[in-house]
C-alpha cells in the first residue's frame, strides 16, 4: 500500500514491447503514405520515428521506452540522494559523511565492482541505506547500443550478485550514463526492476570543483528531487564534493530520505490512527 506522499513508488515495465508495435507501424505507415502519397510525406514519417527513437535512447528522462522514475512526487523538503558507480576506495568515508548528516542514499552499485568489496556491499546495507543495480560491468561507451542477450546479462548478473552480496534482491535499475536502449525494459520486467533517472545533476563525475557542482545540483532542486552523485571519481574529489552537496542540503532545508522507507514510516502511524478511529496529522 503506497502513502500518500509516495504514491505508486515502483513501476517495473509492464509492456517491456510497447515501443515496438508503435515502430513497427511508424515504418509500415510510412511505406504505405510513400507509395499513395508519395515519398515527400512517406519518408518524413520513417525518418521521424526513427530519430525519436534515438533520442529516447540519449535522454534520460524519457518515458518512451520503459517508465522511468525522475522525482518523488511530494510537497516536502525531501530528496532521493542516488550515488552511482561504486563500492569504491570513497565509500567507507562517504557512509561515515551520511552518518553525520543523518542522511540516507541509494547507491548505484556495478556488479563486478562490488564482487570484488563485498564488505562494502553489506556496510551501506547495514548502515540502513539501499542498494540499486547499475550493471554488471559498467559498459559506459556502449551500454545505449547493446543488443536484447547482452543487455539481459548486464543487468541479471548484476542483480544476481548484489542480491547475494545485500541478502535481497536490488528494486532499482539506472542505466549507465542514464542511457536506456530499447531493450532494457525487457531485460528489467521479469526482474521486478524500476528504472530511476535523476532531475538535479552537477556532473560530478568529471567536475571536481564541489562550488560548481552544488551550483548546479541548486538548479534542479525541488521537493522530491532525484539527486544524481558519483564516487571513485578519476579526479579524487567525490567525498568532497558530497560533503559539499549535503552541507548545501541541509542548510536549504532538505532532508535525504529513501522513498519506500519513508512511506513506510508514514503508513505505520496512519495505521495507527485509523485503528483508533481518527485521522493522523501530518
Amino acid at each position: 500500500m503506497p502513502s500518500a506522499a509516495f504514491p505508486a513508488v515502483s513501476a517495473p515495465p509492464r509492456r517491456p514491447y510497447a515501443w515496438a508495435w508503435l515502430f513497427a507501424l511508424s515504418q509500415i505507415g510510412g511505406i504505405l503514405i510513400g507509395l499513395s502519397l508519395g515519398w515527400r510525406w512517406g519518408l518524413p514519417l520513417i525518418l521521424g520515428a526513427q530519430a525519436l527513437s534515438f533520442w529516447a535512447t540519449l535522454w534520460p528522462q524519457s518515458r518512451l521506452l520503459s517508465p522511468v522514475l525522475v522525482r518523488m512526487r511530494v510537497h516536502q523538503h525531501l530528496v532521493w540522494l542516488t550515488i552511482d558507480d561504486g563500492p569504491s576506495d570513497d565509500t567507507p568515508a562517504l557512509l561515515d559523511l551520511l552518518d553525520r548528516y543523518d542522511a540516507k542514499a541509494c547507491f548505484f552499485l556495478v556488479g563486478e565492482r562490488a564482487a570484488a568489496r563485498p564488505a562494502l556491499v553489506r556496510e551501506i546495507v547495514r548502515r540502513g541505506h539501499e542498494i540499486g543495480n547499475h550493471s554488471q560491468s559498467h559498459p559506459e561507451k556502449w551500454f545505449w547500443a547493446l543488443p536484447p542477450r547482452a543487455m539481459r546479462a548486464q543487468v541479471a548478473q548484476a542483480q544476481q550478485v548484489l542480491g547475494e552480496l545485500a541478502g535481497q534482491p536490488p528494486r532499482w535499475f539506472r542505466a549507465v550514463v542514464g542511457m536506456a536502449n530499447p531493450f532494457v525494459a525487457a531485460a528489467l520486467q521479469p526482474l521486478g526492476l524500476t528504472r530511476v533517472a535523476w532531475s538535479a545533476r552537477g556532473f560530478d563525475a568529471r567536475e571536481a570543483d564541489p562550488e560548481r557542482v552544488v551550483a548546479r545540483i541548486a538548479r534542479g532542486l525541488r521537493p522530491g528531487a532525484i539527486v544524481l552523485l558519483h564516487e571513485g571519481a578519476p579526479h579524487g574529489r567525490s567525498v568532497a564534493v558530497v560533503a559539499a552537496v549535503l552541507d548545501h542540503l541541509t542548510q536549504a532545508g532538505y532532508r535525504c530520505v529513501l522513498p519506500l522507507q519513508q512511506a513506510r514510516a508514514e503508513i505505520v502511524p496512519q495505521a495507527a490512527a485509523d485503528a483508533a478511529g481518527v485521522t493522523a496529522t501530518p
